[in-house]
């Protein structure tokens, strides 16, 4: 299968509160990331959303010594939509003005 990715992705487990937008409910979800890019990430879960699920993610960065964050200022407030979801867990691609530029790896020195 060919890979489609666009963006690399970091094996950077990162705690992360997700609540959903736009609906009737919100509903809060505390979990931790799999794996993180530029323009998304992949967080294990149990608990599925519809594709098309907006959320606000408020990511935890557990240190000043991880340096794919190191021009980071906050990672609070991120949106994005869940793009894919299936037993293992959820894709969710960031809004644009929530992409973690530090990540591309063009900006690592």
């Amino acid at each position: 299968m060919k890979e489609r990715r666009q963006c690399e992705r970091f094996n950077i487990p990162l705690a992360v509160r997700l609540e959903t937008i736009e609906s009737d409910r919100k509903e809060v979800l505390d979990n931790e990331t799999r794996d993180i890019s530029v323009s998304g990430t992949f967080i294990p879960s149990l608990k599925s959303f519809p594709e098309g699920t907006r959320f606000v993610l408020d990511f935890t960065i557990p240190s000043d010594d991880i340096k794919e964050f190191k021009y980071v200022k906050s990672l609070k407030g991120s949106t994005g939509t869940l793009v894919r979801s299936n037993s293992k867990g959820m894709a969710v691609h960031f809004d644009r003005d929530s992409y973690i530029v530090s990540l591309n790896s063009n900006n690592m020195n």
